[in-house]
């Protein structure tokens, strides 16, 4: 059945707000990056299966601020995210999900060093290494 809603700027910029606030609960979250293994799942809520686990680093306590007018949409930029001082596992960062305090997976993404939902420094990762991301921003678009 085809839809015709639509949503308008302010919403998306609502929208951008509630979901990464989801990540705030019960304290800073976690960003977990993985190697692709047997596949990047097919959406957050599936589970992690053959992946490795490569590395976590913890979000600010307020993983975000507010979000703006990303012309149009909703945008919202990380607050500091600590790194990683010692890696779990060695491998090729291919797709991320960001949990809050219970680990609960709210947001899930790909890695790269540029063009890509979250930008690390490097996509090569040695276990007992340390893993940096460079800047991480979440989009709701607004529907035209």
């Amino acid at each position: 059945m085809a839809t015709a809603t639509k949503t308008s700027n302010a919403a998306a910029i609502a929208a951008c707000d509630a979901i990464v606030d989801l990540l705030d609960a019960g304290g800073a979250g976690s960003i977990k990056i993985y190697d692709v293994g047997g596949g990047i799942p097919a959406d957050v809520d599936t589970a992690i299966s053959d992946q490795t686990l490569l590395a976590q680093l913890t979000l600010s306590a307020t993983a975000f601020g507010a979000a703006a007018d990303g012309t149009p949409g909703g945008i919202a930029t990380a607050a500091a995210i600590t790194a990683d001082s010692s890696a779990d596992a060695t491998g090729t960062a291919s797709f991320f999900r960001a949990c809050n305090n219970g680990g609960t997976a709210v947001i899930q993404g790909t890695c790269g060093t540029s063009a890509a939902d979250l930008i690390l420094d490097s996509l090569s990762i040695v276990a007992g290494g340390t893993v940096s991301i460079s800047s991480w921003t979440f989009t709701v678009p607004e529907s035209a």
